[in-house]
């Protein structure tokens, strides 16, 4: 293992999120007067919208959370955690139990989507704000929302349906995020759950997603794990699936590095990044079709800054687990690429949308689906992994 490169890693991402990112998000995102977030922000950080989405005001909340946590008990993270979760609790919860997706900035619901991810992202907030507060209300809170979240996984709770049920499919998304939740869950305040419900994602994902046979992890497939051979259903995300694949190669590292586990993970990041790398250009593609027939959303050949979070940890992670080198030059590759095209060196953080060539499409920062959660937890994650790599060794 080159020790001295990951050395130089751990500083490098320690400083970013301490001394780039983070500066740009808080303290001025925290809002005084409504509680919450305001984090819809341009280029230098001015304000282009007040709305707030709620699934990133959890993610921003469990960001300053787990800073407490793991980095350094500063008590400014601590009261802006808890100007998020109070803003949660007060305003984002409907009458019917469910969450919204999009509410004004002092908390009137504009919108709630077909999908329960709001509540996810929740849960993972008050999970670690509660270890970080030793609030037990928040704790009993986290449990209660993570069951409804698995309620409405096993369909025991029904959601309003998006499309009629003459193709019916399910998604990765829904195994991947409940198992990231259920480890943070497990990793913060613990819950019995856990483990066992950890263990039925990575058999839903690697018995219905991830297809050996043709090198690929499907985004949507079939109730059975078919491929649905329609221009939606052969949709492949390669920053999702990579996501998906870091966090089973976490799993295996908690499990005293699971050989089992590091092969469905290295597995499924191989694939998707055979799939993925835009080898003329560099960066990871938007979508790809999983026959290479032409993909129907317009920004697919796009470079979309969080699947380069997401590949940066799964590079690195599978290369400390493995020793392979394979993923160190993977991992240089796209962390050059990320840190080069993405970082705004004159105001902090990442922009988030790119031509196919590397060119900025647009300078926010901060809208209803980009916020202080990838970059961050991507440089923080790192951080704490090679410091803890590095003292073991």
């Amino acid at each position: 293992m080159n020790t001295k490169y990951l050395e130089t890693l751990k500083s490098f991402y320690g400083r970013q999120l301490l001394n780039n990112t983070l500066p740009f998000w808080f303290p001025r995102s925290v809002d005084a007067e409504y509680g919450g977030y305001l984090l819809m922000r341009d280029a230098d950080g001015s304000l282009i919208d007040d709305d707030k989405a709620v699934w990133i005001q959890g993610r921003a909340a469990w960001l300053l959370s787990t800073l407490y946590n793991t980095l350094e008990k500063r008590e400014e993270w601590l009261q802006g955690a808890k100007a998020g979760i109070d803003f949660l609790l007060e305003h984002c919860f409907d009458a019917d139990g469910r969450m919204f997706f999009h509410v004004t900035r002092e908390g009137r619901p504009l919108r709630k989507r077909r999908y329960f991810f709001s509540e996810t992202f929740a849960v993972i907030a008050f999970a670690a704000y509660a270890k970080a507060s030793g609030d037990e209300a928040i704790a009993a809170k986290a449990r209660e929302l993570f069951g409804i979240c698995m309620q409405y996984a096993s369909g025991e709770k029904q959601l309003s349906p998006k499309f009629e049920n003459t193709r019916p499919a399910k998604g990765i998304g829904v195994p991947m995020i409940l198992m990231n939740t259920a480890q943070q869950l497990r990793e913060t305040i613990g819950d019995d759950r856990c483990n066992a419900y950890i263990d039925q994602c990575i058999k839903e994902i690697e018995t219905c997603f991830v297809k050996d046979d043709i090198r690929c992890v499907m985004e949507q497939v079939a109730p059975d794990g078919t491929v649905i051979d329609h221009i939606d259903g052969r949709t492949l995300n390669p920053g999702h699936a990579i996501e998906g694949a870091w966090f089973i190669l976490h799993e295996a590292a908690y499990r005293n590095n699971d050989p089992k586990l590091i092969n469905l993970g290295c597995r499924m990041l191989d694939y998707m990044w055979e799939r993925g790398w835009d080898k003329q250009e560099g960066g990871i593609f938007y979508f790809r079709d999983v026959y290479n027939k032409p993909v129907q959303e317009y920004w697919q050949d796009m470079k979309f800054w969080w699947p380069h979070n997401e590949a940066i940890i799964a590079t690195l992670l599978a290369y400390v687990v493995t020793g392979n080198e394979k993923y160190r030059e993977w991992h240089e590759l796209v962390h050059h690429y990320a840190y080069d095209h993405f970082l705004d060196t004159a105001h902090g953080e990442w922009f988030g949308y790119l031509h196919r060539n590397g060119s900025i499409a647009q300078t926010a920062k901060g809208n209803l689906f980009k916020g202080p959660f990838h970059l961050p937890r991507q440089e923080w994650y790192c951080h704490l992994l090679l410091k803890k790599y590095l003292k073991n060794d």
